[in-house]
């Protein structure tokens, strides 16, 4: 059944295929108009369009070149798709699907026949000149084209205004086959009711087909025999009367039999009131037949035969009567087989109620005994899905338990390698990340050149810093590079410059940038820029020596700086100074600040160098005393360090102090310059013996001295503009004056709050943004005091 379902669908399918035979002209659009109004109302919408392409008097693309073959094939293939594409948007826009067919051939009625019969196409329109296409005169393409086609093909020629149409064999032979079928059908019905009624003709049960024929025939047979009983046998006209009984009766019960078997006894009855009636009628023809035939055959007929017709008549009316008796004994047996029957289908039917009764009730039951099955089964799928989510839930605690641990760890492994000091604290700067953000080391962001190397202003991770890149790798600058970066990522103090990260590999070091500049800039006026007032000389001095107090004084070693001068300390916001540049500094062995260090090669500026230095070759931490007093004197008279402290002394002792003095740090109060101008002598004295401890006895002199400058600027701002506050006071976080200052991992001081929250979110620092390693917090009480002080001031 499937093969032939699938043989009508794709007959069917063929059979929808409308073939068009196009030139490409203008004559072609009528044409392709015409059949779509033709066809797409009538269901038909899958179209060929086939194109034929004339070879002509060309060379064989065989005896030319490859390339050019090619070539004229694709312009050959592009200007045939352009010339068909008008006629396929037309298909198109009825939502008719089209499919191209282009043949390359010189005779063209074969190829377009050719196509016709490899897909069965039962249907194809051509164009055709204003003639019939069929007339033996016209020899155009159209009738060569009909000529070839295939017979089953219906063939339709259109040209504007005319119409022709060859129709296929398939229409005539199926109209034709349609006709003999009903005959046929007709004569087999008829044979098949002949036989049928000649079968059933001999038998009582057969009856139904004799009832069919008509009782005008059954009386004409009757009528008949009785005639030719009548002229065949004049002399013996008993024995032909009795023979015509005979008949009448043979034919009288076979009626009533087939009567009696398709009706009831009451119907018999009335069918032998007819034969009585056909009796009657017999013998009025009989009569005009004996009238006709004249006198001697109706002296036969005297009185005495007439009166035996009458008994013979009623002989065969009793005859009827107990056939149609036996009938009525027929039909009752029959009803009684239907009755007992009925019986039997309606016990049958009380059995199948019952039976289904009984698969409904077991249907319930497997309904039910289903949904239980259901319930259990959705109950274990919530227990498994209850126990994976379990399972689940205990391997992500697990998880993150071990993830705490294993944080744990590490924050106990960085913790004691801060404590231990093997973990350097800075970031590690790639050479690429260097290299974009000085633009190649451009010469517009250089700022400063020292002599190890040249000092650029980028931005690095959106933070402005100063990058320091060493000229060469030499021996000694290597020394000098890794020094600097080894001391600059132990320690933190708020006046050492801060070392943000390095490039070890290329001898990158990333500092915090100084917007100020150096104070050997702002103290000579470079660029324009303005004078220091003289409290923040002051307080500039005061700076520098708790920086290189914090140096002296670190565990386990003491760090010497070596090279201490105005270029080296940096100027920040609000002109917070940060001593850089330590790499020519010497860690001494001992935490002894008396231990003297033996170096043959003396280092550092020569101004600013301890003269024992020079002669001996001994360094020692009263080394950057020295130094530190030729900046207080450069802070006061802004001059140069060559001879300067003469001076000084000459000018102290002369009473012209305030001749020397640097005139545009403003009015500098007499007693306290002179007290700082002797603390400075007394620091650059050439013995080192002479010198005074920097923790001891200068630290305390330059605190009084910054207390009078402290007030001095306040008194300064209540005139002018209230200032800002300093910029140490500010929380890198919250960018305001901290309420609690607390120095955390990375040597930065941050407002308690502020950092506590950070930490809670974080493990790496805010400013370098660099891991952390630990998260205690050091109380900055010096900070804080500081603070409020200056908070107290302002009120």
């Amino acid at each position: 059944m499937d093969r032939i379902k699938e043989g009508n669908e794709s007959s069917r399918t063929r059979h929808s295929v409308v073939a068009l035979a196009i030139k490409g002209n203008k004559k072609s659009k009528y044409v392709v108009q015409w059949t779509l109004n033709k066809f797409v109302p009538e269901g038909m919408i899958i179209f060929k369009l086939i194109h034929v392409h004339a070879v002509g008097n060309y060379l064989p693309i065989s005896q030319v070149r490859n390339d050019v073959a090619a070539a004229y094939k694709k312009e050959m293939e592009w200007k045939t798709q352009q010339m068909l594409l008008p006629f396929k948007k037309m298909c198109e826009q009825r939502k008719v699907h089209v499919d191209l067919v282009v043949i390359e051939s010189d005779d063209v009625a074969s190829a377009v026949a050719e196509e016709v019969t490899k897909d069965a196409i039962t249907k194809l329109v051509v164009g055709a000149s204003s003639g019939s296409l069929f007339k033996s005169k016209h020899k155009g393409m159209s009738a060569k084209i009909s000529a070839c086609t295939p017979r089953y093909c219906t063939v339709y020629a259109v040209s504007k205004g005319n119409l022709s149409i060859r129709p296929s064999d398939m229409q005539v032979d199926e109209s034709i086959t349609d006709d003999t079928s009903e005959i046929s059908f007709s004569s087999s019905s008829s044979s098949n009711y002949t036989s049928t009624t000649q079968t059933d003709s001999g038998s009582v049960a057969s009856y139904a087909a004799l009832h069919s024929s008509s009782l005008a025939t059954q009386r004409f047979q009757a009528l008949s025999s009785l005639n030719q009983t009548l002229i065949n046998t004049a002399p013996g006209l008993n024995e032909a009367s009795h023979s015509r009984g005979q008949s009448i009766d043979l034919g009288r019960e076979n009626v009533a039999t087939s009567s009696a078997r398709n009706s009831d006894f009451g119907r018999a009855l009335s069918r032998a009131s007819s034969y009585r009636s056909i009796a009657s009628d017999t013998e009025s023809w009989v009569t005009g037949q004996n009238s006709v035939k004249g006198s001697p055959l109706a002296s036969r007929l005297s009185s005495p035969n007439r009166q035996e017709n009458f008994n013979l008549e009623l002989e065969k009316l009793r005859i009827e009567l107990r056939h149609a008796q036996g009938m009525h004994a027929v039909a009752q047996t029959e009803n009684i087989d239907a009755s007992r029957k009925l019986s039997e289908l309606s016990k049958r039917r009380s059995g199948e109620s019952i039976k289904m009764k009984e698969i409904i009730a077991k249907e319930e039951v497997a309904e039910e005994l289903a949904r239980q099955e259901i319930e259990k089964y959705e109950a274990a799928a919530r227990e498994a899905a209850y126990l994976k989510e379990s399972a689940e839930r205990e391997a992500s605690e697990r998880k993150e338990t071990e993830l705490k641990a294993i944080r744990a760890a590490k924050e106990k492994e960085k913790l004691e390698d801060a404590l231990s000091g093997s973990t350097p604290q800075y970031r590690k700067f790639t050479w690429d990340e260097i290299v974009l953000a000085t633009s190649s080391f451009s010469e517009d962001l250089r700022i400063g050149m020292g002599a190890y190397g040249m000092v650029y202003k980028c931005t690095l991770h959106h933070t402005t810093v100063a990058v320091k890149v060493l000229h060469s790798a030499g021996i000694s600058q290597s020394k000098q590079f890794q020094q600097e970066l080894e001391i600059l990522s132990r320690i933190r103090h708020p006046n050492l410059l801060l070392l943000l990260g390095a490039c070890p590999d290329h001898g990158c070091l990333v500092y915090e940038y100084m917007e100020n500049g150096s104070l050997e800039d702002r103290l000579f006026q470079k660029n324009s820029t303005t004078a220091i007032p003289w409290f923040d000389r002051f307080r500039i001095a005061w700076e520098i020596a708790s920086a290189l107090s914090f140096l002296h004084s670190t565990k386990p070693q003491p760090i010497i700086h070596r090279d201490l001068k105005p270029a080296n300390i940096l100027l920040g916001g609000n002109l917070v100074s940060k001593i850089g540049d330590i790499g020519l500094s010497t860690i001494l062995d001992s935490d002894d600040l008396s231990t003297m260090y033996k170096d043959t090669a003396p280092v550092g500026t020569l101004s600013y160098i301890d003269p024992e230095y020079q002669r001996s070759g001994l360094i020692s931490t009263k080394s950057d005393v020295y130094a530190f007093g030729l900046v207080m004197l450069q802070l006061l008279t802004a001059k140069p360090a060559t001879a300067l402290t003469h001076v000084v002394e000459t000018a102290i002792e002369g009473g012209n102090l305030t001749d020397i003095l640097d005139q545009k740090a403003g009015s500098w109060p007499f007693q306290e310059t002179l007290d700082l101008a002797r603390l400075a002598l007394s620091c650059a004295e050439l013995r080192r013996r002479d010198r005074p401890d920097l923790l001891e006895h200068v630290l305390p002199a330059l605190e009084k001295l910054k207390e009078v400058a402290d007030k001095a600027h306040h008194s300064a701002s209540m005139v002018t503009i209230k200032p800002k506050p300093p910029n140490h006071f500010i929380c890198p976080i919250l960018q305001d004056v901290m309420d609690d200052p607390c120095v955390a991992a990375d040597g930065y001081t941050y407002d308690r709050k502020a950092i506590e929250k950070w930490l809670e979110e974080n493990e790496k620092s805010p400013m370098t943004n660099m891991a952390l390693p630990h998260k205690f917090l050091i109380p900055n009480y010096t900070l804080l005091s500081a603070i409020l002080e200056w908070k107290s001031k302002e009120i």
